[in-house]
């Protein structure tokens, strides 16, 4: 089938004068290498920037404050020593926030991560007896994190030496591992919390999806792909007002989350991963961008025609139809284009709810379009949450932010069917994994503790 434009949606979108070779300029990189649950080509060989998930939520035990959380380093295997799972030295991890809809970063949180590794020469060990507490003598190898606050005012310190908690040896190495993931929380000075270390990988889904969609029948749903498995994790919670566009929730209650990491490459700092919502690059990206998209940051999305074209024309709906006779909904589709890079809004497309975008931000300047997940921090956590998010009633669910809870899988598949706009759910369209094995933590950062059962005794 023919991929064509809507000269006048683009027009509206600001992005007609994204023609095909300047498109492609935009793309190029220098970093040769992008990530996301290994979805690009060149991140196979680099899994400790590969920035595998990204969520954001307003915190549902303190309703003032937002969690941010992202993850890194796709398919730990618990037993994978004896070097296991650090994060890299000389690199940036970071979450961003748009708070005024340009789609520039208004407030970066920036860690970086050094060794302290005892070994030497005398031990292969990860630690040499068991480790009840994180200045435990017996972990030889642990790392620490600053944690830096980038504004355009300035940069600012909120910890200088945390200790991240490490990774998840064994019931005899570390026998109570949640009193190490307690000791690794960090206070920060004005109110909140920082996390770094090891968790449960808690994006649930079956992966079977690329083997022709489940299978080219559906056969091939309900198995947790993920299960058992381990990431590296960084998570914030921080007052509400803190990321608000000029401290003022109730004026200005959006923002938009993006996660990166930064790799130095001798020279200078590059851009070598992005996830800001889920499964973008895996199913909208085709093979030959993901590298450069990875690369992208997402005040030049707009800009670039071959990767808007595969929203308003996405791939995964042509497909649904071609092997299960859902049809496509007409296109161009701009519910997607409001889902994915404008925001939910009445002013911005069919989805006829004010939800999350910056335009409903009292003192934002002209929305910039731009691949970015969107919180509304003023909705209030669910009494009873539903893992289909807003298509099943629950505003405070992905699409708007992301919570640990969410079915981003189903909801991807729905909204692309068309569940957005027609307010009906396609009967049967659903991988069948619908929670993660672990249970979501009650208390921050939420995320479960990581496993130490090998993955092939499950």
């Amino acid at each position: 089938m023919e991929l064509r434009i809507n000269r006048r949606a683009l027009v509206g979108l600001g992005l007609a004068a994204a023609v095909a070779a300047s498109s492609l300029a935009v793309l190029r990189t220098d970093s040769g290498i992008a990530s996301s649950h290994r979805e690009a080509p060149m991140i196979a060989g680099d899994p400790q920037h590969d920035n595998t998930d990204v969520y954001a939520f307003v915190s549902p035990d303190k309703a003032d404050t937002v969690t941010l959380l992202a993850n890194w380093i796709p398919f730990e295997e618990p037993h994978g020593g004896p070097n296991f799972y650090p994060f890299a030295t000389k690199s940036r991890y970071n979450i961003k926030i748009d708070n005024d809809g340009d789609a520039r970063p208004d407030i970066t949180y920036e860690w970086t991560f050094r060794n302290e590794d005892k070994r030497g020469n005398t031990t292969f060990l990860y630690n040499n007896g068991p480790v009840t507490s994180l200045d435990d003598p017996n972990l030889l190898f642990r790392q620490r994190y600053t944690l830096r606050k980038i504004t355009p005012s300035g940069t600012r310190t909120l910890v200088s030496d945390g200790i991240v908690a490490p990774s998840n040896v064994g019931p005899a190495s570390m026998p109570d591992y949640g009193t190490l993931r307690a000791q690794s929380i960090k206070s920060l000075p004005g109110g909140g919390k920082s996390f770094a270390g090891q968790a449960d990988e808690a994006f649930f889904l079956d992966l079977r999806v690329f083997d022709l969609l489940y299978g080219g029948n559906l056969s091939e749903v309900g198995q947790d792909t993920t299960r058992g498995y381990n990431v590296n994790s960084v998570a914030l919670q921080v007052p509400s007002s803190e990321l608000a566009l000029k401290g003022d929730v109730k004026r200005n209650p959006v923002i938009g989350v993006c996660s990166t990491t930064d790799k130095f490459n001798g020279s200078r700092y590059v851009q070598v991963s992005r996830l800001c919502n889920p499964l973008v690059n895996e199913v909208v990206s085709p093979a030959g961008l993901k590298d450069a998209f990875n690369a992208l940051p997402p005040e030049k999305d707009a800009d670039v025609a071959p990767l808007v074209k595969r929203v308003i024309d996405p791939e995964v709906a042509r497909l649904l139809e071609a092997i299960y006779g859902i049809k496509a909904p007409a296109t161009p589709r701009n519910d997607l284009v409001e889902i994915f890079l404008t925001g939910i809004a009445k002013q911005n497309g069919p989805i006829k709810a004010d939800l999350n975008s910056q335009v409903l931000n009292k003192d934002a300047g002209k929305l910039r379009p731009s691949e970015m997940l969107r919180l509304n921090m003023a909705i209030p956590p669910a009494k009873d949450p539903n893992r289909l998010g807003v298509l099943a009633g629950d505003l405070q669910g992905f699409p708007n932010g992301r919570r640990l809870i969410d079915d981003v899988v189903d909801i991807e598949l729905q909204a692309v069917a068309g569940a957005a706009v027609t307010g009906k759910l396609v009967p049967g369209l659903t991988d069948k994994v619908d929670r993660n094995d672990k249970p979501i933590l009650q208390s921050f950062p939420y995320i479960p503790l990581p496993s130490n059962v090998a993955v092939n005794q499950r």
